[in-house]
């Protein structure tokens, strides 16, 4: 998403009209989230990416036709455009006559908003991208006026919004921008902080006054924020690996080690912070800070270190904690803790030890690849198994977060 809007802004600041794609629904399969976003300039410059390649000609001569710019002009299929300058959602899938054209053999349909007329307030979400803010941006990406709907008479006063409109929710509650009025903006700001506490996009339906139990306004939130924090304990040979591959997956990662001898910059340089700490100070400072995107992995196999980092880590809300060590070095640690008055019930509920998945490692690199998989298993609630054994959607819906 920074890379999307700030050569989004850039091109705002110098005069160069562009057009802002984001998907905001997928049915079937599909290889990009909701939420993915690609920008479109005038003169043809593409950044970002809504379909991993299967669509991205045919929304590219969509946006440059929206904003009157010379080039390739789409025949249009999906749901009807309206007004070629106006923001709209085009269908690109398999139920239509030309994905084959396209280039849509994935087997889904995205929904896509394509707007000619990006939010004039980008430049601020790309200053709060660099301070390290949490957001989220609300785009209304369909409507449908319910004559019978059980508000129809109370909203029959107010306009329902215009595809397109915007509104982004900062984590401090202040907002840019509007949907359309007051009473709708104070509903979806309110939910939209929601998603920013649990790092999660959403899609919802609202009157065009707020009313939740009605369907005339979809509304998609996505969220933007912090990168996910991996905090390593344990300046091994395994942690460089890891660092390197959690760094890759945008991970900023943090490498705590007691022994100052070891704990170096120059041993971990894919980290973002080497610090000099027990494990259970380091927590006790600055596990507060920890939410469900991430990640806490001990290296140490040591039980002087171990033990207390592990029954500090259950007192964080991390989403992950992965443990090294052998089978045997598991159930001895496990016994450590009960005499420590961990609680062992939780311990086994939230704690992975043996760290990784079963994928027969034996160096530090494979090793990193599946203590990785391990985690992204465990968000998206799979299996971990081959998927030529497995039935069912490839990819999880619902996730919009960058």
């Amino acid at each position: 998403m920074k890379e999307v809007l700030g050569q989004a802004l850039a091109w705002q600041r110098s005069g160069k009209r562009f057009a802002l794609a984001t998907v905001v629904a997928v049915e079937g399969s599909g290889p990009r989230e909701t939420g993915a976003m690609m920008a479109v300039s005038e003169d043809g410059q593409v950044v970002g990416s809504v379909s991993g390649g299967c669509v991205e000609s045919a929304v590219v001569a969509d946006a440059l036709e929206r904003m009157g710019a010379p080039g390739p002009v789409l025949e249009r299929f999906g749901l009807p455009g309206g007004n070629p300058a106006d923001a709209t959602t085009v269908a690109f899938g398999f139920s239509d006559d030309e994905a084959v054209a396209v280039g849509l053999t994935c087997g889904g349909t995205f929904h896509i908003l394509i707007e000619p007329d990006p939010p004039a307030f980008i430049g601020d979400l790309v200053a709060a991208l660099d301070g390290g803010r949490s957001f989220a941006l609300a785009l209304v990406y369909a409507c449908n006026e319910e004559t019978g709907s059980y508000f129809a008479e109370e909203n029959a006063a107010t306009e329902v919004p215009a595809i397109g409109s915007a509104m982004a929710v900062f984590d401090d509650g202040s907002t840019l921008g509007s949907l359309g009025n007051a009473d709708l903006d104070r509903v979806v700001a309110r939910d939209a902080l929601g998603a920013i506490s649990q790092a999660k996009g959403t899609r919802r339906f609202y009157g065009r006054r707020g009313q939740t139990r009605s369907r005339e306004v979809a509304v998609v939130t996505s969220v933007a924020g912090k990168p996910p924090r991996m905090v390593i304990f344990g300046a091994v040979d395994f942690t460089g690996s890891l660092s390197e591959v959690a760094r890759f997956l945008g991970y900023q990662v943090i490498v705590a080690d007691a022994r100052p001898v070891f704990a170096t910059r120059e041993r971990f340089p894919a980290a973002s912070e080497v610090v000099v700490a027990w494990p259970d100070s380091y927590l006790k400072e600055h596990g507060g800070e920890l939410d469900a995107r991430d990640a806490i992995c001990v290296l140490t196999h040591d039980p002087k270190f171990d033990v207390p980092a592990v029954i500090a880590a259950l007192g964080t809300r991390a989403g992950y904690i992965g443990i090294m060590g052998s089978r045997r070095t598991q159930a001895d640690r496990r016994e450590r803790l009960g005499e420590a008055g961990a609680d062992l019930a939780e311990f086994d509920r939230r704690v992975c030890g043996p760290i990784g998945l079963d994928l027969g490692s034996r160096t530090p690199e494979e090793t990193a690849i599946s203590i990785v998989a391990e985690i992204i298993s465990r968000r998206e609630g799979r299996s971990a198994v081959s998927l030529s054994v497995t039935g069912g959607s490839i990819h999880t819906e619902g996730a919009m977060t960058w």
